[in-house]
């Protein structure tokens, strides 16, 4: 790994973030509309296509396209996570005005926990091979569990859910939204929301949604990560293609919130490239052969496109 292209990572990271606060939504609490969203999402794309062509130079054309594998398969994993965002938004009844902070410290601390998480995999994988085959089962189990799950599966009540009844039981939270106040002192709340005598401040709903958003993603890295070093161990490559795939979640999230329904076919596009890498793995590992990083970018586009287009037909076809 060359010190260079780690540097220009931690370079290009805080500038991206800071481009999309500063000069995109210029600070202030605004919806973004989908025409900028688009606009967002496709300057993140460019930025991780890019650096992968930075990859390439450094490392060569079968690191770049391990990169690109990961990159691709994070971003179509992203779809599902960008739902549940939408229902935890709904459920805590946050201003889609106050959204877009929520997100943007979501991705910082994605960035934290995916780090962590992706080095504790990588040191297992390196030091007991064995890992590696653990992780291609929890992949082919994963795309079985998609292909059979039903679509009206319900998410459960996120206000219900063992997590959040804890926090509320032993941290002190207002029921209402206070602009875009993660924290607000008790003198800014009203007396019906003032339930603890004993606290001086209080969470806002915002900082609840950002806690419930932070975890869903640790349980989403389950299936993301072990995908990615079923796809390769290089420590480096599958952290960087990782951010970069969620750098843009949250710019994605306000670009397709209100379409991501008709990806009806996605999950079982998605469903089979996790199979196949999954299988991948046990073939590489027992049959003395090696399928190429060229192949698995191929089967991983071929079959993310055709679910995207099937997806769209099917759409147009029930509209009609």
């Amino acid at each position: 790994m060359e010190i260079t292209d780690l540097t220009i990572f931690f370079i290009i990271v805080p500038i991206l973030l800071f481009i999309d606060l500063k000069l995109f939504n210029k600070g202030k609490d605004n919806v973004i509309g989908f025409k900028q969203s688009m606009y967002l999402s496709l300057f993140y794309i460019l930025a991780g296509l890019a650096f992968g062509l930075l990859v390439w130079k450094d490392f060569g054309a079968d690191s770049a396209m391990d990169y690109y594998t990961v990159y691709i398969l994070e971003k179509s994993l992203s779809l599902d996570n960008l739902f549940v965002m939408s229902v935890i938004f709904s459920t805590f009844a946050i201003p889609r005005q106050y959204q877009h902070k929520i997100l943007i410290w979501g991705i910082i601390g994605v960035i934290l926990l995916r780090g962590i998480m992706i080095v504790a995999g990588s040191a297992l994988v390196h030091n007991f091979d064995w890992v590696l085959y653990i992780f291609a089962a929890i992949l082919i189990y994963t795309g079985i569990k998609m292909i059979l799950m039903n679509d009206d599966d319900d998410l459960g009540d996120f206000e219900q859910k063992p997590l959040v009844l804890f926090l509320k039981k032993h941290f002190a939270f207002t029921s209402k939204v206070h602009g875009n106040k993660f924290i607000v002192h008790r003198d800014k709340c009203t007396a019906d929301e003032v339930k603890d005598g004993k606290a001086k401040y209080f969470a806002t709903p915002l900082l609840l949604a950002l806690i419930v958003i932070e975890i869903s993603d640790v349980i989403f890295a389950v299936d993301s990560i072990p995908a990615a070093l079923s796809v390769t161990t290089d420590t480096f490559i599958v952290f960087t293609s990782n951010i970069f795939a969620v750098l843009g979640l949250r710019a994605l999230f306000f670009a397709v919130e209100n379409v991501i329904a008709r990806f009806e076919l996605m999950k079982y596009a998605i469903s089979a490239v996790l199979i196949f890498i999954g299988g991948k793995v046990f073939y590489n590992g027992f049959s003395g052969q090696h399928i190429s990083p060229n192949v698995s970018l191929t089967v991983t586009i071929t079959a993310l496109a055709a679910g995207f287009i099937f997806s769209m037909m099917m759409s147009k076809s029930k509209k009609e």
